[in-house]
């Protein structure tokens, strides 16, 4: 194998295959860098790294290196309202004004937490402009949430909320929060540092750029043949939905420093490494101790997604997608757990999801966006190896929370 290649890290016995599988994503998948890690019944069973992690320079991806994992960060953010919820601070059947008078302007009035943590409540983009200023002013950005219309009575359609539902979700969380702060600090507080993990919402100024990997663009043949035609036309027009909400995505990017710093885009802007993605859901797959979980508050993200009136054909992504409480949950067109499951997968190939069925925390990242829309191929190679080998093992001993 090529030096740029090369991999490290470390897989338990029983847990081969999976390291095969990453191999073989450098030959055969155009794996260019990245890193997976997964826990099962609570214990470290993968934690493997190599290739690069920037494709201009060939510097090689390390143990510590982080990367943005776009929508992989809606998983994150909805752990904070989790916690949030087990506190009892916050009701997901409670109507979002009850926390948050203000957003009852324009026909909002009724939205439930659940309904806008399903991207139910058709607030997948705004009229007013977003950019970096706005965002670091959360008053500001209160403000301009709570005046937005819903493009259709909330509850009835599902439209994916690319960008606005993690300043949905911070300004509520702020609410609810006796400390009234921002999601990412909350994150950073109450999971994050508890748990050791290496993963930010809102990076820090000490981060050295020499830790992180960008992210490299498709091939353009990929862009071409790897979307499904219909998706295609959408993201090719620009008054389409998917294209406004994902408006204020390019944010997190700073041209200089890799990645901005000191900004929230918490529905799109975490930075990390997969070992930490798969640290943080391992403690929800597992009874949630380390983080003072209640039972009930797992059994809800468990449970399965509850149908807009509609149906799940998300007028974004034009598909079926379900989606709970700021999670994706496994369909038909994206199986990547038991029916308990619960994740969020990024644009370019990145996915984190806890499986509390089979006690899995698990995460991939990569410094090579992909094109596909339900599922990375080198991820679900990766995936499909482990379940195989969790398949392999003896009957698992419940969690206690």
């Amino acid at each position: 194998m090529s030096a740029q290649h090369e991999i490290g890290g470390e897989v338990a016995r029983g847990f081969e295959s999976v390291r095969e599988a990453f191999v073989e994503n450098f030959r055969s998948r155009r794996e260019l860098g990245g890193a997976v890690c997964a826990y099962v019944r609570g214990e470290k069973v993968v934690d493997l790294w190599g290739g690069v992690r920037n494709k201009a320079t060939r510097q090689p991806w390390e143990e510590d290196t982080m990367v943005i994992v776009h929508s992989t960060t809606k998983g994150l953010s909805a752990m904070a309202l989790a916690v949030a919820h087990s506190r009892g601070w916050l009701d997901y059947e409670e109507r979002v004004r009850r926390y948050w008078p203000e957003f009852a302007q324009a026909g909002k009035d009724r939205v439930t937490v659940r309904q806008l943590l399903a991207h139910q409540a058709g607030l997948y983009a705004l009229d007013e402009p977003v950019d970096r200023t706005l965002v670091a002013d959360p008053d500001r950005l209160a403000a301009v949430l709570a005046r937005q219309k819903p493009a259709w009575p909330p509850g009835t359609r599902q439209g994916y909320h690319a960008v606005t539902l993690g300043f949905y979700e911070g300004e509520l969380l702020r609410r609810v929060d006796p400390q009234h702060r921002t999601l990412g600090q909350f994150f950073e507080d109450e999971i994050a540092r508890p748990l050791g993990l290496d993963v930010y919402i809102r990076l820090p100024e000490d981060i050295p750029n020499a830790r992180l990997a960008t992210l490299a663009p498709p091939r353009k043949r990929d862009m071409l043949f790897g979307f499904p035609p219909r998706m295609l036309l959408e993201i090719v027009n620009r008054r389409s939905k998917i294209v406004r909400a994902l408006r204020g995505s390019e944010l997190p990017l700073d041209s200089e420093r890799v990645y901005a710093r000191n900004l929230e885009i918490p529905a799109g802007g975490a930075v990390g490494t997969a070992r930490a993605i798969a640290h943080a859901y391992n403690a929800f797959a597992t009874g949630g101790s380390e983080l003072k979980l209640r039972p009930e508050t797992l059994d809800l993200l468990a449970a399965p997604a509850v149908r807009p009136a509609y149906g799940f054909f998300d007028e974004c992504m034009k598909g079926e997608v379900e989606f709970s409480l700021g999670f994706m949950k496994p369909n038909a067109a994206w199986p990547f757990g038991s029916p308990a499951a619960f994740g969020a997968p990024g644009a370019g190939g990145s996915i984190g999801f806890a499986d509390p069925t089979t006690a899995i925390g698990y995460a991939y990242v990569t410094s090579q966006s992909g094109t596909s829309l339900t599922g990375d191929p080198r991820e679900v190679a990766l995936r499909d190896a482990l379940h195989e080998a969790v398949s392999a093992l003896p009957a698992p001993r419940r969690f206690a929370a």
